[in-house]
C-alpha cells in the first residue's frame, strides 16, 4: 500500500528551504497567511486548485511535490502502486511515471468520491488535455460552459480555458486523462492563473 504524504510538512520544508516566511509565500501565491499555517500544520486540507497556487509561488511542480524531485530512469510498466498520488485527500490524482526525466505528458488515473470538486478557483495552465470517463459522471466546467459526463464520454480542450471538476453524483466517478505538455503536474515553468 502507498504511503500518505505529510503534506504540511513537505510545504514547510520546500518553503524555508527557500528561504521564504509562510508570509511572503502567501503573498506570491495570493492567499492568506493562515491558509499557509494550517496546511502546514495540517489543520486543513488544501484543494488541487489552492495547492498547485502555492506550489507554482514556489515555484515547484506537482509531482516533484508528490514524488520527491529524484529523477528515476525511464520504463515502460508500472504497477498501480507505483502511481504517485497527487490529489488532495478527497479526490484521487494518480500519476504515471512520475520521476520520469523529460516527460512529455502526464497521465492520470483520476477518482472522484461523490461531492469531490477541484477547488472553487478554475484551473488554468499551458498545454491541452482530455480523458475518457470510465465510470460514474463528472461535471466538467470549461469556459463558462458546464456539461456531466458519463461513463464513455469524454472530452478535450485547450487548458488555458478556465476548467472545473465537480462529482455532482451519488458514487465515485473514476477518469483517465492525458495533459500535453505535462504543464499541470510539471507547475512553475511558465504563469499560471490557478
Amino acid at each position: 500500500m502507498m504511503e500518505s504524504l505529510n503534506v504540511g510538512t513537505r510545504l514547510r520544508e520546500l518553503r524555508k528551504a527557500r528561504k521564504l516566511s509562510q508570509r511572503e509565500l502567501a503573498k506570491r501565491a495570493g492567499v492568506t497567511n493562515s491558509t499557509i499555517s494550517l496546511i502546514e500544520q495540517n489543520s486543513v486540507s488544501p484543494s488541487v486548485s489552492s495547492l498547485k497556487k502555492i506550489l507554482d509561488a514556489l515555484p515547484v511542480s506537482i509531482s516533484a511535490f508528490f514524488a520527491g524531485d529524484e529523477p528515476a530512469p525511464p520504463r515502460a510498466f508500472y504497477s498501480a502502486d507505483e502511481l504517485t498520488e497527487i490529489g488532495d485527500g478527497n479526490l484521487s490524482w494518480r500519476l504515471v511515471a512520475a520521476r520520469r526525466p523529460d516527460r512529455s505528458i502526464s497521465i492520470i488515473h483520476e477518482r472522484y468520491p461523490p461531492g469531490a470538486d477541484t477547488g472553487t478557483d478554475m484551473l488554468e495552465h499551458e498545454g491541452e488535455e482530455g480523458g475518457v470517463v470510465i465510470s460514474g459522471e463528472i461535471e466538467i466546467t470549461v469556459a463558462g460552459e458546464a456539461r456531466v459526463l458519463g461513463a464513455g464520454d469524454a472530452y478535450y480542450f485547450d487548458s488555458r480555458l478556465p476548467h472545473r471538476f465537480r462529482n455532482t453524483g451519488d458514487v465515485e466517478c473514476v477518469i483517465v486523462s492525458a495533459n500535453s505538455p505535462p504543464t499541470f503536474a510539471e507547475g512553475g515553468r511558465e504563469i499560471h492563473h490557478a
